[in-house]
């Protein structure tokens, strides 16, 4: 291991101090609370994921095509379209 794991990983909490932590968490926000703050987590992981992966798909480069984009248009291919940039 590198010296930065192993500076990065003497800070992080063992299986104590993950008890420690819960029991602080269920006695400021109580038992009735707890699921839904795990699901509103849930979410939000889930919505940063998504806008990750949308912001992904459109920094690609114009000539390559998205993913399920079989790159054929529904239209005539035999030249440029009147009205288009």
């Amino acid at each position: 291991m590198s010296s930065a794991s192993l500076l990065f990983t003497a800070f992080l909490p063992g299986g104590g101090e993950w008890v420690w932590i819960f029991i602080i968490i269920l006695v400021l926000f109580g038992g009735s609370r707890l699921p839904s703050l795990a699901k509103g987590m849930g979410q939000a992981v889930k919505e940063f994921k998504k806008a990750s992966k949308e912001d992904s798909d459109e920094e690609k480069p114009a000539g390559e095509p998205k993913k399920g984009d079989t790159g054929k248009s529904g239209g005539s291919s035999s030249g440029p379209t009147h009205g288009q940039n």
